[in-house]
């Protein structure tokens, strides 16, 4: 299994998890885990993604979820889970 760490911040709006969702669904992008709160109008999820059934690399994957949230107003990142613990250890 080949996990990713999927955040999204930025303003809420209506659709966000629609679209998010959509597009990793496209991609064979299956949610293991999700969590996802608004703080005074502001939106914050963060996804334990498996991503070992998409065709495409983590490097397409992050490039077009990046590129999805410029269109949609927030940022979106896409770290493989290796690279996320190592950036986050105490």
């Amino acid at each position: 299994m080949k996990k990713t760490i999927i955040t999204v911040v930025g303003k809420d709006t209506v659709g966000i998890i629609a679209k998010v969702c959509n597009y990793l669904a496209e991609n064979q992008v299956n949610i293991e885990d999700i969590s996802q709160t608004i703080v005074q109008g502001y939106f914050n999820m963060m996804m334990v993604t498996d991503v070992s059934k998409s065709e495409k690399s983590n490097a397409e994957l992050a490039k077009e979820l990046e590129e999805l949230g410029s269109s949609i107003g927030v940022a979106i990142r896409c770290q493989h889970e290796d690279i996320f613990n190592m950036m986050h250890r105490i």
